[in-house]
């Protein structure tokens, strides 16, 4: 077993820098006998690693191969199976368990003692030994302390250990010199032996020799004993005299130290000192300026802010500990305190008589602005207060009780003085878009108050009339709004939209001046990070509004924005009812108006919520723009329900329906207004709702027409809408434009082969009837057997219609379609070439059944294709 130890050594562990520890010839238990060895080793390097390593001897040859290597730290149980008889058996627990039947019980005892001599060492007895012998495992623990805890490692050494390169080196020179050491071996021993004891003769006559110097030497030593003694008397009578002038240095350092504190507390005193003068003593000037400082110039409003700020630094200086327990620091604090209640008096009351006064000179103004149609400028008066904005500022900061008092008082005038602005400004407004001519009289307009007192008219029930002029028939009908087409045209709604545009952009630069003006005076942060702020999109009836929230924070005043908002809702409370109103006033003189007002109140809209989607402006406009929106949504449910009573003549023919005309004229002007307008959407929505309520409708009208075939009304209007839809080139509508060409189509094919039975009426039904057979199963050839439809019948059939008949049938349905169709859409031509086209489809349909079911008969039709092109392209030519 040593050989084969030394072996695996060598060849297998050495290379791999690990050292065998212990070796074991096992073999699996329960199958068929195949030897292998497992083997303990540790490597060489730190840290060490211990590993179970199964080697095998190889098929091919005699040398080992390393087959398997376990780390002993996965090693979990060592079962021996018997702890008290002896058994060569054992298990390994690894991620699986191993069983394995040793050669011999010693071998596995030798192993498992040297895994357990490991495991103490290595891994602090994490591996669980069961059914081993206690007694094996007593042995195996250290006697000694200098003995190492794996026992193994020193045997394994002591067995074998190689000579380094000196040692062979000097055996090779001593043998040399006995040439016989190697065939006498006894001699060789003897010869070492003699050398040995030579050796050691020598060194006791050395040791002999030095005994006469060690003596000198112990003789030098009590010399120097000696002279130490008297070296320790002398310092001991130093130390007695330092002793002495130690205890004068300590008196002397003890009245430096006193010295030291003295001036540190007098350089201390004389720092607190001058804090206090330099940091709580206010100049006579600035004393002067907040008891007597001039309010009214530049010069006195400067003074008195750098007045303000130097009583504010001494107010809010940091006191160090100690200093508000001295007399002096409280009757300052006191004085400071005095000054600062009697300037806050005084700038208040200033201020409350500068607003009133201004208040006064802004409405001696609006007499200028009476009959124009802008709004008095307010930056002369913001100029003004603008110079007490650092002034509020302080005051804001030391006395808010105050400040929030001035700033009610502000919103008090200025919300009177804007409100009457505000009314004479709509109201000049309200003049310019009715007048006070004729319009506005028609609106109930009496003087220069503009306002409305009366109503307009209900809407007349729509009507169709007799065909004739176009422009006859258009004049009759209703506009889509409250008042008819005749009254208000193009240029009226123009002149309304440009009005309409200038209130709002009137508003717009009058509010955020205000705003911006009430930021930069009353000191309040316009603008807050957006960290705490959500922003979320509220839609109110199909508008798209941005509403801002700050988290965390209640609904009362709860930060500067939220007070800039409520002063500017208070200042201009007036403006939203004012422009409910005149929204209200454009949409009863023209339902039309609303897509105007639309379009203009949506752009506003998206620009100041672009800006700041909290504001006040953008608040008040997006309800406007609800309100506006409602307006829009209940003028095309007027139109639709206009659409839903519309009546027809029993007595004329329909034509163009008013309600498509209608929607033609709605379409485009909607066009012109929202082009490249923010709220495109809306009117898409509307359109899709119209033009359904119109295909609806125009279906209900052709159904419920006596004098006008259904197939003509629906053909007529379909085409109307279908070039409608082409012209205007609305992109939402595609499929609706597709529906009406085909619905379109399909009623033009529908009542040409209605007409186109009468001319030939009994041809015709002669050859339903040959159909009739042939798809009973009669044979077409055999059809002219058959007595109802024999040669004879059809020769007599074909008799009733000699060309001159059909001309005569053609002219009469010319004459027919013509009473059918109007003159609007110009439809006649398309409609004859039609009938035309199946006409001759007809004819060559009837010559197909003659020559299949009467071949070799010789008959034929009395009038040819181009007798039928004639006839058709004379009647048209004469009417």
């Amino acid at each position: 077993m040593t050989a084969i130890k030394h072996a695996l050594q060598r060849d297998i562990f050495t290379p791999n820098d690990e050292r065998l520890l212990s070796i074991v010839n096992v073999c699996k238990a329960g199958k068929k006998k195949r030897n292998c060895f497992l083997c303990a080793t540790v490597t060489t390097e730190r840290p060490v690693q211990v590993n179970v390593v199964k080697v095998k001897k190889s098929d091919k040859g005699d040398f080992y191969k390393r087959q398997t290597a376990w780390a002993l730290r996965d090693l979990a149980i060592v079962d021996a199976k018997d702890a008290v008889k002896e058994s060569p058996e054992f298990d390994l627990h690894f991620d699986k368990v191993y069983k394995w039947v040793a050669s011999s019980t010693v071998e596995k005892n030798t192993f498992i003692s040297c895994i357990w001599k490991l495991n103490q060492r290595y891994l602090r007895k994490k591996i669980d030994f069961i059914n081993v012998s206690s007694q094996l495992l007593e042995e195996s623990v250290p006697s000694g302390e200098n003995q190492s805890v794996a026992g193994g490692d020193e045997e394994a050494v002591d067995e074998y250990q190689e000579l380094n390169a000196r040692e062979e080196q000097d055996i090779e020179i001593m043998m040399e010199g006995c040439e016989y050491a190697i065939a006498n071996a006894e001699a060789f021993a003897e010869k070492l032996s003699r050398e040995l004891q030579v050796l050691d003769g020598a060194n006791i006559q050395s040791i002999m020799a030095s005994e006469k110097q060690v003596n000198i030497l112990m003789k030098l030593l009590d010399e120097a004993l000696k002279e130490v003694d008297q070296i320790e008397l002398k310092l001991s009578s130093y130390e007695e005299m330092l002793q002495s002038v130690k205890e004068q240095m300590d008196q002397i350092s003890e009245s430096n130290h006193l010295i030291h504190l003295s001036n540190t507390n007098n350089v201390k005193l004389l720092s607190e000192i001058e804090f206090l003068v330099n940091h709580m003593d206010l100049a006579k000037g600035h004393i002067k300026a907040l008891q007597e400082g001039d309010l009214t110039s530049s010069r006195g409003i400067e003074a008195c802010t750098n007045a303000a700020d130097a009583l504010l630094q001494c107010m809010n200086v940091a006191l160090r500990p100690g200093h508000d327990m001295l007399h002096a620091v409280k009757q300052q604090q006191q004085r400071f305190s005095d000054l600062r209640e009697q300037f806050a008096r005084r700038l208040a009351s200033h201020l409350n008589s500068v607003f009133v006064q201004q208040g006064h000179d802004q409405s001696s103004t609006l007499a200028q602005h009476s009959a124009e149609l802008t709004l008095p400028n307010h930056h002369p008066f913001h100029r003004d207060l603008l110079r007490y904005a650092k002034l509020m500022e302080w005051l804001k900061n030391t006395d808010y009780g105050k400040y929030e008092g001035l700033t009610k008082n502000y919103m008090d005038y200025l919300s009177r003085l804007y409100e009457r602005e505000i009314k004479d400004f709509f109201e000049v407004a309200k003049i310019k878009m009715t007048g006070t001519t004729r319009e506005g009289k028609k609106f109930g307009l009496h003087g220069s108050s503009g306002k409305l007192t009366g109503s307009t008219s209900s809407l007349n029930k729509l009507s169709v009339q007799s065909s004739g002029n176009r422009r006859s028939q258009s004049s009759s009908l209703l506009d889509m709004g409250n008042m008819s087409a005749s009254d208000l045209d193009v240029a009226d709604r123009t002149k309304f939209d440009k009005i309409f545009e200038q209130v709002l952009s009137e508003l717009e630069p009058l509010c955020l001046a205000e705003q911006d003006f009430i930021s930069k005076f009353f000191k309040l942060q316009q603008h807050q990070s957006t960290s705490g702020t959500t922003s979320e999109v509220e839609e109110v009836d199909g508008v798209a509004l941005s509403r801002s929230y700050t988290s965390g924070v209640p609904q009362t005043v709860s930060s500067e924005k939220d007070m800039i908002r409520q002063m500017m809702t208070k200042i201009f409370r007036c403006i939203e009812p004012e422009l409910n109103n005149l929204i209200a006033l454009g949409d009863k003189i023209d339902s039309f108006n609303s897509l105007y007002m639309l379009v203009k109140m949506s752009h506003h809209v998206w620009t100041a919520q672009n800006v700041d989607p909290a504001s006040f402006l953008s608040t008040t406009l997006g309800n406007v723009l609800v309100t506006v929106k409602r307006n829009f949504d209940k003028c095309i449910s007027n139109q639709m329900k206009q659409m839903d009573e519309v009546k027809i003549s029993k007595k004329s023919k329909v034509g163009i329906l008013p309600f498509v005309a209608e929607f033609e004229e709605f379409a485009a002007l909607a066009e012109s207004i929202f082009k490249n307008a923010e709220r495109r959407g809306d009117l898409d929505k509307a359109y899709i709702k119209l033009i359904r309520a119109v295909f609806d409708s125009v279906e209900k009208v052709a159904n419920e027409s006596q004098k006008t075939p259904r197939d003509v009304v629906m053909m007529e209007n379909f085409h109307h809408i279908f070039a409608t839809l082409s012209r205007l080139k609305i992109s939402c509508l595609e499929a609706e434009k597709k529906e009406a060409k085909q619905k379109y189509t399909d009623h033009l094919q529908s009542y040409v082969i209605y007409s186109l039975g009468q001319p030939l009426e009994k041809l015709n039904h002669f050859f339903e009837g040959v159909e009739a057979r042939v798809a009973q199963g009669i044979r077409e050839e055999e059809v002219s057997y058959q007595l109802a439809f024999n040669k004879q019948e059809l020769r007599k059939v074909i008799k009733e219609y000699p060309g001159k008949e059909v001309k005569k049938g053609l002219d009469n349905l010319y004459k027919k379609v013509d009473k059918h169709l109007c003159e609007e859409e110009n439809l006649l031509q398309v409609v004859w070439h039609s009938m035309q086209d199946e006409f001759i489809r007809q004819y060559k349909h009837f010559e197909g059944l003659i020559a299949r079911c009467y071949p070799g008969s010789g008959i034929t039709m009395e009038f040819t294709i181009q007798d039928i092109l004639d006839y058709c392209s004379s009647i048209a030519q004469s009417h």
